[in-house]
C-alpha cells in the first residue's frame, strides 16, 4: 500500500497565489457539476414529462431518474482518461477540458426539443447530454482537489473542503432558483419552458470558469513530476499497485455522497410521497445548502487541527443511527417545519463528514498518481452510491410501499463508510 503522501511533496516551489485565487479555479468546474446535478434531479418531475412521457406517471419519472443514473456509468471511464491526463500533462489542461465538455452537455440540454416534437431523438439527446458532462465529471474532482491540496499543503483541510462547500453552494442556488419558479409559474408554463431557465443559468457560468482556469498556474508538485519525466499510465498504476487504496476511497465515500444525493431527491419526496407543495422540497433542500454552504469549511478547517478522521468517524455513525428516525419523522409529521428540521440534521452531518474527506482521500495517494487514484474512487464511488440514489429511492417505495425505505440504503451507505474510515485509523494510521 502506497505510504500517506507528506506535506513538503505537496508543496509549490514559488511563491503562494491567494487561497480565494485558487479555490476559485477548483471549485468552479465541481460548482456547475453539481449544480446540473441538483437542478435535473429537482426538476425530474417535469424532465419526465417533457422528454420521457408515459401514461404511468411513476414509470415517466423511473425513466428520467434512470437516464439521470446512467449517466453516472461513464465517469470512471472519465476518471481514467481525464485523471491520467492531469497527472500526465498537469491539473490546469485537464480542468479546463472537462468544464468544456460540461458546458457542451448543458446547453444540449437547454435546446433539446421535447418529446412531442421529435420523439424518440429526444430522450435519446438527453441521455447524450448526461453522458457527456458525466465523462466530465469523471476527471474533475481528483484534478481539482489535487490543485488545492498541493497549491495550499499547510492547509489542505480546509482548501479541500472547498470542493463540497461549492457543491453546497450549487444546491443552494438550485434550491432558490427552484422555488422562485416552482412558486411564480404555473404547471403548465414549468413544462413548457420553465425547467429549462436554471439550465441556462448553469450555462452561462460555463465561459467565466474556463477563462478562470485558463489563468491559475501549475501546481509545484506536478511540475517536479512531469519534469521528472511523468509516467505515460498512471492508470495502469492505479489498477496494478494502488486497489486496496481506490476501494478505501469508495468506501470512504459512500455515506456522503449517498446522503448528498438523497438531500437532492428531496423535492421529489415531498411531491409524491408526501403529498406536499414542490416548493416545500426545494424550501428545505435550501435549509441543508444553507448549512453545507456555513459548516463544510469550518469542518475542513478543524480537521487540519485535529485530524479528518477524528471529524468523520464520528459523524459517519450518527448519520447510522439517525437517518431511518429521520425518514420516520418526516412521514409521521408532513409538513414544512418537520421537513426544515430533518434536512437542517441532514446537512449538518453531511458537512462534519464532508469537510474533511477531499484531504484524507488525497493525502493516501502520491502526487504521480494522485488526481487518477482519487478520480477512479471518487467516481466509482458517486455511481454505486450516488447517482442511482434517487432511483434507488423510488424503486424501494414502489416495490415495499413503505415510505421509510429510502433511508435502508443510507445505512448500508453509511456502514460502508464507516469500516472504510476504521481500516484508514488502524492500518495506514491516518488521523
Amino acid at each position: 500500500m502506497t505510504a500517506p503522501a507528506s506535506g513538503t511533496e505537496l508543496a509549490d516551489t514559488r511563491k503562494p497565489l491567494k487561497p480565494s485565487r485558487i479555490i476559485a479555479a477548483a471549485s468552479v468546474g465541481n460548482a456547475l457539476e453539481w449544480y446540473d446535478i441538483a437542478v435535473y434531479s429537482f426538476f425530474a418531475v417535469y424532465i419526465a414529462k417533457v422528454f420521457f412521457p408515459n401514461h404511468d406517471a411513476s414509470v415517466s419519472l423511473v425513466l428520467a431518474l434512470g437516464t439521470f443514473g446512467v449517466s453516472f456509468l461513464i465517469r470512471p471511464l472519465g476518471a481514467f482518461i481525464l485523471g491520467s491526463y492531469a497527472d500526465r500533462a498537469g491539473r490546469k489542461p485537464a480542468l479546463t477540458l472537462s468544464l468544456s465538455l460540461m458546458v457542451i452537455g448543458t446547453m444540449m440540454i437547454v435546446l433539446m426539443p421535447s418529446y412531442a416534437t421529435i420523439g424518440v431523438t429526444a430522450p435519446i439527446g438527453i441521455l447524450v447530454a448526461r453522458l457527456i458532462q458525466g465523462f466530465a465529471a469523471g476527471g474533475e474532482f481528483g484534478s481539482a482537489t489535487a490543485l488545492m491540496v498541493e497549491h495550499l499543503p499547510n492547509r489542505p483541510g480546509f482548501a479541500a473542503s472547498w470542493q463540497f462547500a461549492s457543491q453546497a453552494a450549487s444546491s443552494l442556488i438550485a434550491a432558490l432558483i427552484g422555488t422562485l419558479l416552482t412558486s411564480v409559474l404555473s404547471i403548465q408554463q414549468l413544462e413548457s419552458w420553465g425547467f429549462r431557465l436554471p439550465f441556462i443559468f448553469g450555462l452561462l457560468v460555463g465561459p467565466v470558469g474556463i477563462y478562470i482556469r485558463r489563468h491559475v498556474p501549475e501546481t509545484g508538485a506536478i511540475r517536479a513530476v512531469i519534469e521528472g519525466g511523468a509516467q505515460n499510465f498512471p492508470a495502469r498504476t492505479v489498477l496494478k499497485r494502488q486497489k486496496k487504496l481506490v476501494l478505501l476511497t469508495i468506501g470512504v465515500l459512500a455515506a456522503t455522497t449517498c446522503l448528498n444525493y438523497m438531500i437532492s431527491y428531496i423535492p421529489t419526496y415531498a411531491i409524491h410521497t408526501l403529498k406536499l407543495p414542490a416548493s416545500s422540497g426545494f424550501a428545505a433542500t435550501m435549509m441543508a445548502g444553507i448549512v453545507l454552504l456555513v459548516v463544510t469549511p469550518f469542518a475542513g478547517h478543524l480537521s487540519d487541527k485535529f485530524g479528518q478522521l477524528r471529524i468523520m468517524i464520528p459523524a459517519a455513525v450518527l448519520i447510522l443511527l439517525l437517518i431511518y428516525p429521520m425518514f420516520g419523522f418526516m412521514v409521521a409529521v408532513p409538513a414544512l417545519g418537520t421537513m426544515l428540521l430533518v434536512l437542517f440534521f441532514m446537512g449538518l452531518f453531511k458537512a462534519c463528514y464532508y469537510g474533511p474527506m477531499s484531504a484524507a482521500m488525497a493525502s493516501i495517494f502520491p502526487a504521480e498518481t494522485r488526481a487518477t487514484g482519487m478520480a477512479v474512487g471518487y467516481n466509482i464511488g458517486v455511481t454505486i452510491f450516488g447517482g442511482f440514489t434517487p432511483l434507488v429511492a423510488t424503486l424501494l417505495i414502489n416495490s415495499t410501499g413503505n415510505a421509510l425505505s429510502p433511508s435502508f440504503w443510507v445505512i448500508f451507505a453509511a456502514l460502508v463508510s464507516t469500516v472504510s474510515l476504521v481500516i484508514l485509523w488502524r492500518r495506514m494510521g491516518l488521523r
